[in-house]
């Protein structure tokens, strides 16, 4: 798996996609919390928080995980490398692990370089330092978590089409449905246990949940499920192609 991970990660950088997906997200990121005059930048707010930014972020990363997963499995499909792929001595869970952590490697150096963003928001605090830095370091946390679950789910929608376009749109898809859409019909129903249930079955009531500063159990287990559901799911698509 070690092997196949480095030639997923040296595949990333060795091409421009790497590069454009960090710099299209800090990028964005950087004007739309410190540059573009709105109610979502950190200065104007008049607040030592980075909460926009983690409002903002799973928005991007949405869109951009998708980009970074669509060409996992598609490619391989298209080219007619993947039942070569399946002839190397590693099963079919040790690939898609590896493709699934080079893809969230990736993701995870992106959100390392926010961390001056970090850094500016404590220096400007007034006194420097006021800062809750336990909601920050859980939203952190929730958007890592976040990250993750998008990019399984990108894996899998990779693992359906052989066109890489199709699969980019079914990754933003799922993403956006297991993200926000769960949340927006629960919301219709506000007063009954049918609401909370579709509320919680949603990605954003969990990640606003981390964002609060407090690890709940409740929330790193949802995420490991809806990770392990799509690797699942990735593996089944692939033994049936198998």
């Amino acid at each position: 798996m070690w092997p196949l991970f480095q030639k997923e990660v040296s595949g990333f950088f060795s091409s421009i996609t790497g590069y454009v997906v960090i710099i299209v997200f800090l990028v964005i990121n950087g004007l739309l919390v410190w540059v573009f005059p709105w109610n979502l930048n950190i200065i104007d707010g008049g607040y030592s928080s980075l909460a926009p930014m983690f409002q903002l972020s799973p928005w991007i990363l949405l869109f951009l995980i998708p980009a970074i997963t669509m060409k996992t499995f598609s490619q391989e499909k298209k080219d007619g490398t993947l039942d070569l792929l399946f002839t190397r001595p590693v099963s079919k869970l040790q690939i898609i692990g590896a493709k699934y952590f080079s893809a969230l490697f990736l993701v995870f150096i992106a959100l390392m370089l926010t961390l001056p963003y970090y850094i500016t928001v404590i220096l400007l605090g007034d006194p420097v330092g006021n800062i809750d830095h336990g909601a920050t370091w859980g939203s952190y946390i929730g958007l890592f978590l976040l990250a993750s679950a998008f990019t399984s789910i990108g894996i899998f929608s990779s693992t359906l089409s052989d066109n890489i376009v199709v699969a980019f749109i079914i990754g933003i898809f799922l993403c956006a449905w297991m993200y926000a859409a769960f949340s927006f019909v629960g919301n219709l129903f506000p007063m009954g246990k049918m609401g909370n249930i579709l509320v919680n079955m949603g990605m954003d009531s969990h990640y606003l949940s981390l964002s609060r500063g407090v690890i709940d159990s409740r929330d790193l287990i949802y995420y490991f499920g809806v990770i392990a559901l799509f690797i699942a799911l990735s593996n089944t698509k692939l033994s049936i192609k198998r």
